[in-house]
């Protein structure tokens, strides 16, 4: 890392290093946003800047001057003196960095260190060591959401792995014992359980996609006035009366392309949440409107499709959350992770969702898709 030798509030510590026939711009360390420590060739500390403040509680001027052991006690989690074990100024000379890995800080607080020496030329003394600081809250905040997913999903599947194995072994040992009727009501049961596990297996797979950015989409012709159809026609044919259900078209639609397989997934997800946890009728809108994507001012670009319930909504204070992880309503039920899946389909598709408060006080979810082409066609 190169860093020039500023002189304003920010210098902390001087950091001069060679002009090139082209020199780097001067970078002041108080900007960068991880901790920088700078050692010279007799191993004291040049360089201190205000992100290592924050992370050691060390103010910069305790440190500059000082021996990088003595400034930067470091110990790793067996306690050991992890300057004493690396030894960056007398030990071996083909060596020109460490490594990040979780080490002490005085007091027992855990931050991620690496190194690199600079060394005149290879197997050289080593003219400058450079340390890198980082603080470990974002990845305690990471290993925290994988316990409380691999939790949830524990908990999710061990109701109906129980049912199933209960069942099947109650027909296994007493199947004479049981009336064609209730034979077919454990069977019945047996095959909703499995579809849960199955779903709650195919929610685990979209947010690994998701995190990782491979969440592929097959895109083609998506008549999405049609699809949230069949969704309505689905909840009829369950027993819920058709009247609560009112589906407002506002034609011309521009032509969407898009996954429909992930679409219906969206419309399902938003449509039970209104049922379930909403009241009154449910309306959905589709609209053309502009589209998402910087850049592009056409308002009909794009199509947006809102669903609204009559319920009492999402409280103010939870709008934010309604996206994140594990979040649920009011009432309990589910993994929380339904929301979280439809917010990375709908941005995979390069569009954008929101929630607010219905007209008429219930939750109202609000998706816009671009409508172009795929690129292929274009």
């Amino acid at each position: 890392m190169i860093v020039g030798t500023g002189s304003g509030p920010g210098a902390r510590g001087e950091r001069p290093l060679p002009a090139g026939p082209d020199p780097t711009p001067d970078i002041d360390p108080d900007e960068l946003p991880d901790g920088l420590v700078v050692a010279d060739a007799h191993g004291r500390v040049v360089c201190f800047n205000a992100a290592a403040e924050r992370i050691t509680a060390l103010r910069a001027e305790d440190a500059l001057g000082r021996r990088l052991e003595k400034a930067l006690p470091l110990e790793d989690l067996e306690g050991r003196r992890w300057w004493q074990l690396t030894d960056p100024y007398g030990g071996l000379a083909t060596r020109v960095r460490q490594p990040e890995r979780n080490l002490l800080l005085p007091g027992g607080r855990e931050v991620l260190v690496s190194a690199r020496y600079v060394r005149e030329e290879p197997t050289g003394a080593v003219r400058r060591v450079v340390v890198c600081l980082r603080d470990t809250e974002a990845r305690r905040r990471t290993e925290r959401s994988h316990a409380e997913l691999i939790a949830t999903v524990a908990h999710e599947l061990r109701s109906p792995l129980t049912s199933v194995k209960g069942f099947t072994a109650t027909l296994l040992a007493k199947w004479e014992r049981f009336t064609d009727d209730q034979k077919r009501l454990m069977l019945e049961t047996v095959d909703a359980d499995a579809d849960r596990v199955t779903r709650l297996i195919a929610e685990l797979l979209d947010i690994s996609r998701i995190d990782s950015g491979r969440l592929e989409v097959r895109r083609q012709p998506v008549d999405i006035g049609a699809a949230v159809g069949r969704h309505i026609q689905a909840y009829v044919a369950a027993g819920q009366p058709a009247d609560k259900f009112l589906l407002r078209l506002e034609p011309p639609l521009p032509a969407l392309w898009a996954d429909p397989d992930k679409i219906d997934q969206v419309l399902s997800n938003l449509l039970e949440n209104a049922v379930r946890h909403g009241e009154g009728t449910v309306t959905i809108d589709v609209t053309p409107s502009a589209s998402p994507r910087e850049g592009e001012t056409d308002a009909h670009a794009a199509t947006s499709v809102t669903v609204s319930d009559e319920g009492s909504g999402i409280p103010e204070e939870s709008m934010n959350r309604v996206f994140t992880r594990f979040w649920r309503g009011s009432k309990r039920g589910g993994t929380g992770l339904g929301l979280y899946i439809v917010k990375g389909i709908v941005e995979a598709h390069g569009g954008t969702i929101t929630v607010g408060r219905a007209p008429d006080g219930g939750a109202q979810f609000r998706f816009t898709l671009p409508a172009s082409l795929p690129a292929y066609l274009v």
